[in-house]
């Protein structure tokens, strides 16, 4: 009998939520299904380098040096009929290399595509939020309109005191306080 602890061997896992369970090597029994478009991007940058052409311009002259210059026995690519197998082989690799390159560039596009698109909602919801902010703005320069300033309490202040002072009839002594007669 099991005890309850266990899991099956290969049956659901309990211990871990229902979106997050995974073996312990995740790309087994699974294949990748972008595996191949990553092949391509991969292929589609090896060819554009330096590095490349450096290589196929290394192994051509390589092939044509053997086939001009070497025993006649091990020759196997005939210069007098134009390097046939040479020409095979460098047409074999372009036929392959084109179409990689373009599904490559297929799915560049893709992802240029979706940044566009995410790239045109950030900038939406940046014109909302500036405009909502602009608002904000003009809604507080109306209100700060509406509040006294200190300069304007100031002359308040002044001009209240003057009328006090013309009420009473006496001004403020040399310690600063009204004098009142007695």
């Amino acid at each position: 009998m099991a005890r309850l602890t266990e899991p099956q061997r290969g049956g659901p896992r309990l211990d871990a939520p229902k979106g997050m369970r995974s073996s312990v090597l995740p790309w087994r029994n699974r294949p990748s299904r972008d595996r191949f478009g990553r092949f391509t991007e991969f292929i589609a940058r090896a060819m554009g380098t330096p590095w490349f052409l450096f290589g196929l311009s290394v192994f051509v002259l390589l092939w044509l040096a053997w086939n001009t210059y070497g025993p006649v026995s091990w020759r196997f690519d005939d210069a007098a009929i134009g390097f046939t197998a040479l020409t095979l082989i460098l047409s074999l690799q372009a036929s392959y290399a084109a179409p990689l390159i373009l599904l490559a560039q297929n799915r560049q596009d893709d992802r240029d595509r979706v940044q566009f698109e995410q790239d045109r909602q950030r900038a939406e919801r940046n014109l909302a939020d500036t405009e909502y902010l602009a608002r904000e703005v003009v809604a507080l320069r109306l209100l700060v309109k509406d509040v006294a300033s200190k300069d304007f309490i100031k002359q308040e202040l002044r001009g209240l005191l003057e009328e006090l002072e013309k009420r009473d009839g006496d001004g403020p002594d040399e310690r600063g306080t009204a004098t009142r007669p007695a």
